[in-house]
């Protein structure tokens, strides 16, 4: 049995070796004096949470970049979906109104491309209809910063898909 066992392993393991890994982009993420954004919560825990969601969203986006590519960001500002409605117990809620306090994120962003002009700019993402938007609209936590960052990243950075053909007659 054990015979056995081995050479299935070994079997799998060449199979796994056999199969490329996809090959993707990197995404390199800073964030510029986060104790000064707008509102990236209340507390230091809150703003450290919210820099670490980003962090790891951004750097999730890697794979829908190609192998070779490198995306630089710094987060300028962040000013989250919502407001922080205090209250006398230690849990404040965000509370959504959708008035004036949509998610906004300024960023700076820079591609790097081998054998290509680097291309960089300034971006302010705001998604003003966050609360009517489509999509993805759970209640975890930076659900619309996700959403509108993926937004942004999809119209930059992924190739437009081909128009279809006219249908003739």
């Amino acid at each position: 049995m054990r015979k056995h066992a081995t050479v299935l392993s070994g079997l799998a393991l060449g199979l796994a070796m056999a199969i490329p890994a996809h090959a993707a982009g990197v995404i390199e993420v800073s964030f510029k004096d986060p104790e000064k954004f707008a509102d990236a919560g209340r507390s230091a825990f809150d703003r450290d949470k919210t820099v670490d969601g980003l962090r790891s969203h951004f750097e999730g986006l890697a794979k829908k970049l190609p192998d070779g590519q490198t995306l630089k960001i710094e987060v300028l500002d962040v000013d989250r979906a919502g407001e922080i409605s205090f209250n006398a117990r230690a849990n404040d809620i965000r509370v959504m109104k959708g008035q004036a306090d949509w998610p906004r994120i300024k960023l700076n962003y820079t591609l790097l491309v081998p054998g290509q002009p680097d291309r960089s700019g300034t971006e302010n993402l705001a998604d003003m209809n966050y609360l009517q938007n489509p999509g993805r609209a759970d209640s975890t936590d930076l659900a619309y910063e996700r959403r509108m960052i993926d937004r942004w990243f999809d119209k930059t950075f992924t190739a437009p898909k081909a128009p279809k053909a006219a249908k003739s007659k």
